[in-house]
């Protein structure tokens, strides 16, 4: 009989996935496009990097990263991430990401994971600026991280950006990046 109603209740659960979503409706829609590609560079130390993301739902994405200093190294993310509006002017995000690190130390990859929560925000109709902060699980180390930024959306398709990061992957760092919507 238990299973039966957990079985009900999962069902009764799952039908508000395939509820039809009006993309106009302002409950559901955030207020920040996550359909980009972006290449970057980052100093101190020097790093080159890109990043996807593509929407797969009204308030789900999935995203993918590289970064390297193009010694034999690289750091790399991969997964899903939500956004919700909180506002007309800000949305929430989240990420869930499998992380894969490789030093130039002659040791094999590391493999975690990374959670974090963070904010977008308006502060005209071409700035944007924002904040996350998360836990980073990669083998037996467990860190916290932080990053924030700017970014100047010169028209609809391209951005340019400045991002302080602390605690990543390549210690702290700050990110000069350029966004291209897809």
């Amino acid at each position: 009989m238990r299973k039966t109603i957990i079985a009900a209740v999962l069902l009764i659960a799952s039908g508000q996935s395939f509820a039809e979503v009006d993309r106009n409706s302002p409950s559901v829609m955030s207020n920040f496009s996550y359909d980009y590609a972006e290449a970057r560079i980052g100093a101190s130390p020097m790093t080159f990097g890109g990043a996807i993301s593509k929407s797969i739902h009204p308030n789900a994405h999935v995203i993918g990263r590289l970064d390297s200093e193009l010694e034999s190294d690289y750091a790399a993310a991969a997964g899903f991430g939500f956004h919700a509006p909180v506002n007309n002017w800000a949305d929430f995000t989240g990420e869930m990401l499998l992380r894969l690190e490789d030093k130039d130390d002659g040791s094999s990859a590391d493999t975690g994971m990374e959670l974090n929560l963070g904010i977008r925000q308006w502060l005209g109709p071409q700035l944007e600026v924002g904040g996350k902060g998360g836990y980073v699980s990669i083998d037996d180390n467990d860190d916290w991280i932080a990053s924030f930024y700017a970014r100047f959306h010169s028209t609809e398709l391209f951005s340019i950006g400045a991002e302080a990061r602390f605690n990543d992957s390549y210690g702290d760092q700050v990110m000069f990046t350029t966004r291209f919507k897809l």
